[in-house]
């Protein structure tokens, strides 16, 4: 999963790519900062331990610190920060809602919110307006006609593409035009200390909502020192402000969710990995994401439910009690599912 953290001058986004990844990228520049980190997950720790196999995989989120404008006259993204941000999967909003210190000045995060979104409608309204012009010269399929003049209406209403149900926009037809709008969006509220533990606003999250977008506070201060701790003592610091989980656990959680994420296992002597799917995907598809060979030459999925697996012990036994499934192409796989792939080309 590729995530790309977006954010005006004085938000923090550095700050919080940091904390999340471990890096130590500074807060200016021109370059494109990147920061990997491995999603936690119990049930590949407990698979691994196990198979013990030479290698454990777990499923990874790659960070892209977009950068912005710093000029005083300029918030907006550049062309440049536009483009960078097209061929990733979520996009990442940190808006500030603390003061810096030596300024007095209130932050207004809801502000830039709204100017966030109004540059990637106009973004994407460009694109659909130069597509739907160029339509007019030449022979372009119904359906992605269809989808060209609701984008244009939906986008002119100021709304998001991504608040567009699949049926009524084909996106199967549009995956080369890469909107913005349509990314999922997640949107991290970066406030005080003192104000860590508490609520997304109301107005903010309403509008989240209107949106059809994600939201989630932290405070890049805290989470920086939190990183610094040993882990034995981080229970008791989150306790101590209110909170249950880090950032990175919520963080992970909400990007899952945006994305309507499950993850399915392969497991053996060779390599336990994780690999994270969209809900609703098919064994086929899902084989191609091991390798191309596998979705090409796909024969069937000999299928065991981790749950299956962890209550019975091992594979022999979920077979000696008969409940190990082989299932077709169309099978939709399941959060938790153990796959082994039978497949000719």
């Amino acid at each position: 999963m590729k995530i790309g953290l977006v954010g005006f001058a004085g938000s923090g986004k550095t700050t919080v790519l940091n904390t999340l990844t471990g890096l130590h990228a500074a807060g200016y520049g021109t370059d494109v900062h990147l920061g990997t980190i491995k999603v936690p997950d119990a049930r590949v720790d407990a698979l691994s331990r196990i198979y013990r196999p030479k290698k454990t995989t777990y499923a990874e989120i790659t960070f892209n610190d977009i950068p912005g404008e710093h000029g005083a006259e300029h918030k907006g993204l550049s062309r440049k920060a536009i483009e960078a941000i097209r061929d990733l999967d979520v996009l990442c909003l940190v808006l500030r809602a603390f003061v810096p210190p030596g300024e007095t000045k209130p932050p207004d995060p809801m502000h830039d919110l709204e100017a966030f979104h109004t540059e990637c409608v106009l973004a994407d309204l460009a694109i659909v307006e130069r597509r739907l012009d160029r339509a007019l010269k030449e022979k372009t399929d119904a359906l992605v006609l269809q989808a060209f003049h609701l984008m244009k209406t939906t986008l002119e209403q100021g709304l998001p593409l991504r608040a567009l149900p699949e049926l009524a926009l084909h996106r199967d037809k549009l995956q080369g035009y890469a909107m913005l709008t349509d990314r999922p969006l997640l949107v991290v509220l970066n406030r005080a200390e003192s104000e860590a533990a508490q609520p997304l606003p109301p107005a903010l999250e309403a509008r989240l909502k209107e949106l059809a977008a994600g939201g989630l506070v932290l405070s890049a201060s805290v989470e920086a020192e939190i990183a610094q701790m040993d882990p034995a003592d981080r229970g008791a610091f989150l306790a101590d402000l209110g909170l249950e989980e880090s950032a990175l656990t919520r963080f992970i959680h909400t990007a899952y969710g945006l994305l309507d994420l499950v993850s399915f296992f392969t497991v053996g002597p060779d390599e336990v990995r994780a690999w994270p799917i969209r809900r609703g995907t098919t064994a086929r598809v899902a084989a191609g994401k091991i390798h191309s060979d596998l979705e090409r030459g796909f024969i069937r999925a000999e299928v065991i439910s981790y749950d299956v697996f962890t209550k019975l012990g091992s594979e022999q036994a979920v077979k000696d009690a008969g409940k190990q499934k082989v299932e077709g192409k169309d099978y939709v796989v399941q959060d938790g599912d153990i796959l082994h792939i039978r497949f000719n080309v």
